[in-house]
């Protein structure tokens, strides 16, 4: 198993909370994580949803099943017997241990009421998301940490141009596609992966009619990653109505094949696009929809650039999950067109810009959003950084640095 950096933030929380719901897409590790923590002291027993025996004592019986459970146990794939929330609740309350009840889930703790008014204050939830570029390489990726730091003085990265990075970009996080050893093979399981959330976890989720138009609708957002979320848009090439695709595009947020990046804005007397980013949760799915390879990515600008961002947008967001600052993430754009690709602001107030270029030689123009949104935030403004794919980190004046994307998981922390 490789290791996960949550594991540490887990663990912490079992110390502490009496329910610990360790949310994230299917297939993403959460199971593995879950059974190699009680493998390292979190003694629980397991139990899985996903077994049809399991399944059928939680939904005939909650409260029975409930009860009859050990002191401490793993429940996973908890979001298929709803019900059982409001059991678990009972029992929280009536013996208030830490590490109780550590749950899995595959569907986004917001979209589960009976979650979230049953369990409010005993409840911690953490997202697990596939393996990061640091998890891939063994090693605790610090890159958001680093960007906080007083001196930021990156030096130079390897496996930073092009080719490598559509590699890793093709590849993806989910550790079952990462471990086949062909194209092909990926393939077939990114088909089997789509058929499997859309044919089941969806179905569980809503009683919504129509799901047979899912597929189209999750390649026309796969088309629009990285893009400005508009819904009119959006329905007018789905051919459905708005209220219909918003329905369903909750579904895809739900069960993590997508997200959206909220857009960044303050009092600054200026007019700022407030629509969020279209996001894909893995660039390896990403692909597999827009039909991209590492071949065709060479060949094909417009994509690489998207695929790309979406990319640092995931390896951004994953390392925020195990971060010691827990920044927010943005993106930031106003109505005359001056945009940063990523803001990220901390409990301070304090912020970092992060735009992301395919280009080996960085110039100032490509700084050109950065200095606006400099001017724009004044001393709260603490650098700005364009990830790029060359191998050379280069000052482009105060606070402003050209960086390697692969400094993203080649500057790493403690574990």
């Amino acid at each position: 198993m490789k290791q996960r950096n949550i594991t540490r933030q887990v663990f912490d929380a079992l110390q502490d909370t009496p329910v610990v719901f360790v949310q994230g897409p299917r297939q993403c590790g959460k199971t593995t994580l879950a059974q190699h923590l009680r493998d390292q002291g979190h003694n629980a027993e397991y139990f899985t949803l996903d077994d049809a025996a399991v399944l059928k004592a939680a939904l005939s019986d909650p409260d029975g099943f409930i009860s009859g459970l050990p002191e401490r146990v793993i429940l996973d794939e908890v979001q298929r017997a709803p019900d059982l929330f409001r059991s678990i609740k009972r029992s929280v309350d009536s013996r208030r241990l830490p590490g109780r009840f550590l749950l899995t889930g595959s569907a986004h703790a917001l979209v589960l009421p009976k979650v979230s008014e049953s369990l409010a204050g005993r409840m911690e939830v953490i997202t697990l998301w596939p393996f990061s570029q640091g998890e891939i390489e063994e090693r605790k990726d610090a890159f958001v940490d680093a960007c906080f730091s007083k001196d930021f003085k990156p030096t130079g990265f390897k496996d930073a141009d092009l080719t490598s990075l559509s590699n890793r970009i093709a590849l993806g996080g989910f550790p079952e596609a990462f471990s086949r050893a062909t194209e092909v093979r990926r393939r077939v399981w990114f088909d089997s992966y789509i058929t499997t959330i859309l044919g089941r976890d969806v179905r569980e989720l809503t009683n919504v009619a129509g799901l047979r138009e899912l597929p189209r609708l999750l390649k026309l957002a796969a088309s629009r990653a990285t893009g400005v979320l508009n819904y009119a848009d959006l329905s007018r090439d789905a051919a459905m109505p708005q209220t219909t695709l918003q329905r369903y595009w909750a579904l895809f947020e739900a069960t993590f094949l997508l997200r959206t990046l909220p857009a960044w804005s303050a009092n600054l007397g200026t007019r700022l696009v407030k629509a969020p980013k279209v996001l894909l949760g893995d660039t390896g799915l990403l692909c597999h929809l827009l039909g991209l390879n590492v071949a065709r990515m060479q060949g094909d600008e417009l994509k690489v650039g998207a695929v790309l961002e979406n990319f640092v947008a995931n390896e951004l967001t994953k390392q925020i999950t195990w971060s010691s600052i827990q920044p927010s993430l943005f993106h930031f754009r106003t109505h005359t067109q001056q945009e940063v690709d990523f803001v990220m602001e901390d409990s301070e107030g304090r912020l970092v810009g992060i735009e992301v270029k395919k280009t080996a030689s960085p110039s100032a123009n490509d700084f050109k959003g950065l200095r606006h949104f400099a001017e724009l935030t004044g001393k709260r403004f603490l650098r700005g950084i364009l990830l790029y794919t060359g191998p050379n980190s280069v000052a482009f004046g105060p606070n402003l640095h050209a960086v390697p994307v692969s400094a993203l998981w080649k500057i790493s922390g403690k574990q």
